[in-house]
């Protein structure tokens, strides 16, 4: 089994050229909207176990490389308005390279006939549109896809064994089969592929750092999972 790590939101940076689309959107892109905080610390944390490990460099405000495309949120606000050629540039620069990699990666490791855990690296926040998130940990996963199923109920049952005050929720706060790159690459890949999107309360990141205690936690309950 091979550990296939990447984090879709790991960074809020905009590429020269496109900053003034984003004049005076600072308080936003340094927020939950612009990139999920403490997740590429939680990614580092985990490399070790990792045989590949990828990140995404932009912010997902100009293009959300977690939604296919087509989808009406592959573009916010700030982008949305923008001719198709342009969409098309960003989508060739920002968004293809990094999916086509991770897809390839992907691809190889099946076609030397391993099976490929691919756990997707988010956080989320605490509190959205006046609702308090009800999880310190979401496991997302598509429950028609068995070995998906019975990898979550294990690493759940490692995570509660390192640390029993954790609150963990499956498909929360969003579910595993949505529109998502892991549902892409489910689909992409039938057999030997399993997407997992680890979702963890921004309520344990100060400074964009992850809480200590819980990337221990995460670490020895994934390779106990792994093993």
């Amino acid at each position: 089994m091979k550990l296939v790590l990447t984090c879709e939101h790991a960074f809020n940076e905009i590429p020269e050229g496109y900053k003034t689309l984003f004049s005076g959107a600072n308080k936003i892109l340094n927020s939950h909207r612009g990139y999920d905080p403490g997740a590429l610390d939680l990614l580092e944390h985990l490399k070790a176990l990792g045989d590949f490990t990828y990140t995404h460099k932009i912010s997902r405000l100009l293009v959300e490389v977690n939604r296919s495309i087509g989808h009406p949120h592959l573009f916010s606000e700030f982008t949305k308005g923008l001719s198709t050629v342009e969409k098309n540039k960003i989508i060739a620069f920002w968004y293809n390279p990094f999916r086509t990699e991770v897809e390839d990666r992907i691809k190889k490791l099946i076609e030397k006939g391993e099976k490929v855990i691919h756990l997707s690296v988010h956080s989320f926040t605490p509190i959205l549109n006046d609702d308090i998130r009800g999880a310190d940990i979401g496991l997302l996963y598509d429950p028609s896809h068995n070995e998906e199923k019975v990898f979550c109920k294990d690493l759940k049952s490692k995570l509660r064994e390192e640390d029993s005050t954790l609150k963990i929720r499956f498909n929360y706060p969003y579910l595993g089969k949505a529109d998502g790159f892991t549902t892409y690459l489910r689909n992409k890949f039938s057999e030997n592929y399993s997407g997992i999107e680890l979702e963890v309360n921004q309520k344990f990141v100060h400074n964009n750092r992850m809480d200590e205690k819980l990337k221990e936690t995460v670490f020895i309950s994934l390779q106990e999972t792994l093993n």
